[in-house]
This record gives structure tokens, C-alpha cells and sequence, in this order.
């Protein structure tokens, strides 16, 4: 099993960072992105997480509606573009070939963003340091 670094945001825009080895990954794989997690699995009690995004051991990230594990698309905008900029203003009708990987966490998938959805009973902060 590959390990899967978790980057965790906070409601107050902070994030906290919590790297799952071995077997723990397991939970996660199969998930897409828009599901919630329980964060029992994770090792926060009593939190619930909703998958925001994320990228594979390449550093390709994670874009909504592809299914397969790697797939290079032709994108206008989004997730994986940044979009051409001439003279400070942006061009319009610019499309370009970008790879990106599926909405599914897989064995290749390296880290995962997660949005804090439901809190547990102790801080977040302290629940990572802990690990």
C-alpha cells in the first residue's frame, strides 16, 4: 500500500497536515471527490470530512467527472489550467491539453484535500499532533 498524505482544512481557512501509512489508506481508496468521510477512519473521532481534491504521486491533480486514473483532457478552464494571460487581460476561447487523474482516490492517488464538515470534540490541531 502507498501512503497518502491528507491535507485537512480548518474552518478558520487553516489546514493541518496528517500523512496515512499502510493499511489506514484503505478507508480512503474508492472514494470520489464530493463524498464525506468519517474521520473515525482517519483517527479523528468524531469528525466528518467532505473530499475537496487532490493529486497523484505524479502531482497531477484531481479533476471532477474523469474516471480513469490518468487521462489527458482538452480544458478551457479549472482545475489543472491556470489560463493564458496577454497584456494583463485574459484570452478568451483558449483551450489546451492538460493531463489530469480521475475523481476516484486510487493506490497511485498521493494526497488527498480534506474539508472539515462536522467537528469533533477535540481540536483538530491537537488530534494531528498527537500522530
Amino acid at each position: 500500500m502507498a501512503d497518502i498524505k491528507l491535507v485537512l482544512g480548518l474552518k478558520d481557512g487553516k489546514s493541518v497536515q496528517k500523512e496515512l501509512k499502510g493499511t489506514q489508506t484503505e478507508a480512503l481508496l474508492g472514494k470520489r471527490l464530493t463524498q464525506t468521510v468519517s474521520g473515525d477512519v482517519l483517527g479523528f473521532p468524531g469528525y466528518e470530512f467532505l473530499i475537496t481534491g487532490g493529486s497523484d504521486i505524479c502531482g497531477f491533480p484531481m479533476r471532477k467527472g474523469i474516471q480513469e486514473a490518468r487521462k489527458r483532457v482538452l480544458v478551457t478552464g479549472g482545475i489543472g489550467f491556470s489560463g493564458a494571460k496577454r497584456d494583463g487581460s485574459k484570452q478568451f476561447g483558449l483551450l489546451r491539453r492538460r493531463t489530469v487523474c480521475g475523481e476516484v482516490i486510487v493506490p497511485t492517488t498521493h494526497q488527498v484535500n480534506l474539508k472539515v464538515v462536522k467537528e469533533g470534540p477535540a481540536p483538530l490541531v491537537e488530534a494531528a499532533a498527537k500522530e
